[in-house]
C-alpha cells in the first residue's frame, strides 16, 4: 500500500539547512497498522505528512496505491491531534462535510452518516454541536468523518495525545474495534511506546533528529486485544522492555542536546 523510496526532507531556517528526516526506506503492506515512535523532531510526522502530500520530499519518493504521492494525497485520510471539527455544524453534520464536498447525493450522505455514528456509538448525540460533547465524544465524531468517504487509509498524528490517561484508553480500544472491522491500512504518530504497542502490527522507531529508521518490531500479541488489561500481559511488558532498550537512548540524547 505504501512504499516510501529514499525519502529525505530538508527544511530551510534562517538560511541554513535543517535535516529533519534522513534517507529512508519503508514498505507498509495493504491492512497493516503501523506505528510510528521516537523522540520530538525525530521526523515522524514530517514523513507521515510526506504519504498525505502535504510536504513534498527533498529526496527520494513516496508511492501510495501504486502511485507516486506528488501532491495533496486524497486516497487517505488523516486525523491530528486538534479537533478539527467545525463548531458551527453538529455532530451528524460534521461526520457529512466530507461526503458533500465529494458531491455524494444526499440519501446516500444520509445513510453514510447513521452508519458511521452508529459506529462510534454516538448516534444519540447525532445533533449536539461540539461544544456540548466530551473530549472523547469529539475524538468518536473527528473518527467517524475520517472513516466517512471510505479511504483504504488512515493517518493519525498523535489523536489521542491531549485526552487524559481514561479516555486515552477507550479510543485506544475503540480505534482497535473498528481496525478489527474494516482492516484499513493505518499509519500512527504517538509518542506513546504503550500506546503503539497495544494497537500495531509493527511498531518503527526512530532516532532522534535527524531522524532516521532505527528498528522495525513486528507485534506478534494475538487479536481482538483488550487493549484495557493488555498491559498485564507479561508477552506486552517483554515486547515494551525491549522497544523501551531501543527507544530510551534517543530520548535521553535528544535532551541532553
Amino acid at each position: 500500500m505504501i512504499a516510501v523510496r529514499g525519502a529525505a526532507k530538508i527544511f530551510v531556517a534562517r538560511g541554513a539547512e535543517v535535516p529533519a528526516l534522513l534517507p529512508t526506506d519503508l514498505d507498509i503492506p495493504s491492512g497493516r497498522f503501523v506505528s510510528f515512535v521516537g523522540p520530538s523532531g525525530c521526523g515522524k510526522s514530517t514523513l507521515l505528512n510526506m504519504i498525505a502530500g502535504i510536504v513534498a520530499p527533498s529526496y527520494g519518493e513516496i508511492e501510495h496505491d501504486g502511485s507516486i504521492v506528488s501532491g495533496i494525497n486524497r486516497n487517505v485520510g488523516y486525523m491530528t491531534q486538534a479537533d478539527s471539527l467545525l463548531p458551527w455544524r453538529s455532530a451528524e453534520e460534521n461526520v457529512s462535510l466530507p461526503l458533500i464536498l465529494r458531491g455524494w447525493p444526499r440519501d446516500r450522505i444520509a445513510a453514510r452518516v447513521d452508519s458511521m455514528l452508529a459506529m462510534v456509538g454516538l448516534t444519540k448525540f447525532r445533533r449536539h454541536f461540539p461544544a456540548e460533547l466530551s473530549g472523547g465524544m469529539r475524538k468518536r465524531v473527528a473518527l467517524a468523518q475520517v472513516l466517512a468517504y471510505d479511504p483504504g487509509t488512515l493517518l493519525m498524528d498523535e489523536p489521542f495525545g491531549a485526552l487524559d490517561a481514561q479516555l486515552k484508553l477507550v479510543m485506544q480500544n475503540e480505534l482497535a474495534r473498528i481496525w478489527d472491522d474494516t482492516r484499513k491500512t493505518i499509519v500512527f504518530v504517538t509518542h506513546d511506546l504503550a500506546e503503539a504497542i497495544a494497537l500495531s502490527d509493527e511498531v518503527v522507531i526512530f532516532s532522534g533528529r535527524p531522524g532516521r529508521i532505527k528498528s522495525v518490531r513486528k507485534i506478534d500479541l494475538p487479536r481482538p486485544r483488550d487493549v484495557f488489561r493488555l498491559q498485564f500481559d507479561p508477552a506486552f511488558r517483554a515486547l515494551y522492555n525491549e522497544l523501551w532498550d531501543a527507544l530510551a537512548p534517543e530520548i535521553g540524547a535528544e535532551a541532553r542536546a
